[in-house]
């Protein structure tokens, strides 16, 4: 190998490595944020009667194809897929819900059952990174099948709404649609691509593109160049079915008597195309661009369309980021559990032994939390560590300690002297020293 050939080589061998674009890291001094929501979430789930279930993140790329359809951003534009080493075409997730149903279809769920499911983890959109909108991104998703509603529609939104007074999330707005059946959906489709043919020269390439397509997806448009001619566009609740229509009424009557603030958004349309009658979204203006915090709605004819019994679902996915930055915000971030006890270890015989009753505490005391000093240190380094740790006392343990069957205690965060406990009565003692006015449990 050439000199500069070698030089080059060595020298990407040796560069940093930087994470892929739009894919960040969570570090430990972020992470409270997110225990915080998902601790909450998980909770407030169970109560509500929801299961956990947990779906691949890589699925059959015609999965999406079907459910969320070939003319959205999102099969378009967004997804990661390949073509693995058996010749299948596979996709990373891009939402969660339609590999939920295809959960319950491959395993035989349905057959007139109800079910009521949650799952939480990564989604993967290959779209610019910007502030709120990452290429890998994490969802809490919930969703309500083998009930038609609209009960389950008023308790979702019940639920993601004290879902933020738990968080002490305050300032979302909640906005709610009705996108009726796919028949009157198809009667108003046909009114809608005469009204921007009318007006074709107006639109701009991807409504144009979307017009032949899907132009409900034209409703959606962030081009700003596009709003007037948007807001002249027929309304959708204006060529409801009877039924969607007096489902939603029951719908927005419920919200009323629970006293959730709305605003009905008849542009509201969401991006996936399985979605019928019932949408809504939560929505801030702390977040810049990216306002949407927790969007959903019914996708009554989904299973179906991938192949299962009919059976209607509701659903709705939160985006994590999002919260987390609402959440900090809020000043409602709680830090990370300090110690309660740093154990400092000087000499050899002290060292050897230290592990082993760090464990026997841990046994004795299940509910505190200890932090042996590793990797050696003299003392004012292990002290030092000791005070980062945020732990209330410092036990020591040295070899003359060790030699005479005895442990140091000493508080780390208020003025008071050093005391000494006997190794067997070292669980007392530690418990004694905790509830004194230096660390309230």
């Amino acid at each position: 190998m050439s000199c500069p050939v070698r030089a080059r080589v060595e020298s990407e061998l040796t560069q940093e490595i930087q994470p892929v674009r739009g894919m960040n890291d969570v570090l430990p001094t972020e992470i409270g944020a997110w225990q915080t929501i998902e601790g909450a979430a998980r909770a407030l789930l169970a109560a509500y009667g929801y299961q956990e279930i947990r779906i691949p993140v890589l699925e059959r790329t015609e999965l999406f194809k079907r459910a969320i359809g070939e003319y959205t951003d999102v099969v378009e534009k967004e997804m990661y897929t390949f073509v693995d080493l058996g010749g299948d075409s596979l996709t990373l997730r891009p939402e969660a819900t339609a590999g939920v149903m295809r959960a319950l279809i491959s395993n035989g769920m349905l057959r007139g059952q109800r079910h009521k499911l949650w799952c939480m983890g990564p989604m993967f959109r290959h779209e610019k990174p910007q502030k709120g909108r990452y290429r890998q991104f994490h969802q809490i998703n919930v969703e309500a099948v083998g009930m038609p509603g609209p009960d389950v529609d008023v308790e979702l939104v019940a639920l993601t709404a004290r879902l933020w007074r738990r968080l002490g999330i305050e300032g979302l707005r909640l906005e709610v649609n009705s996108l009726g059946s796919p028949e009157a959906r198809h009667a108003y489709r046909e009114k809608l691509v005469e009204y921007f043919r009318a007006r074709y020269e107006r639109l701009d390439a991807d409504s144009r593109r979307r017009l032949e397509g899907n132009p409900l997806r034209i409703l959606d448009s962030k081009n700003p160049d596009l709003r007037e001619l948007i807001d002249g566009a027929p309304v959708l609740t204006d060529h409801l079915d009877p039924q969607s229509r007096e489902h939603f009424q029951v719908l927005c009557a419920s919200l009323d008597g629970l006293g959730i603030p709305f605003r009905v958004n008849p542009r509201l349309v969401r991006g996936l195309d399985y979605y019928s009658r019932t949408v809504f979204e939560w929505i801030t203006d702390a977040l810049g661009a990216q306002d949407a915090v927790c969007s959903g709605g019914r996708y009554d004819g989904l299973i179906a369309q991938l192949g299962g019994e009919a059976t209607p679902g509701i659903g709705f996915a939160m985006g994590v980021e999002r919260l987390v930055a609402l959440l900090t915000q809020a000043g409602r971030v709680q830090p990370s559990p300090a110690a309660d006890v740093y154990i400092v270890v000087s000499g050899s015989r002290a060292t050897a032994s230290g592990v082993a009753l760090a464990e026997r505490l841990r046994d004795e005391l299940p509910s505190r939390r200890f932090e042996l000093n590793l990797g050696g240190g003299n003392f004012k380094a292990q002290f030092r560590r000791a005070d980062r740790s945020g732990a209330a006392i410092a036990l020591i343990l040295g070899d003359d300690e060790l030699e005479r069957g005895v442990a140091s205690l000493k508080p780390l965060r208020r003025e008071a002297g050093q005391s000494e406990s006997p190794l067997p009565d070292l669980a007392a003692a530690i418990e004694a020293a905790l509830a004194g006015p230096a660390g309230q449990p």
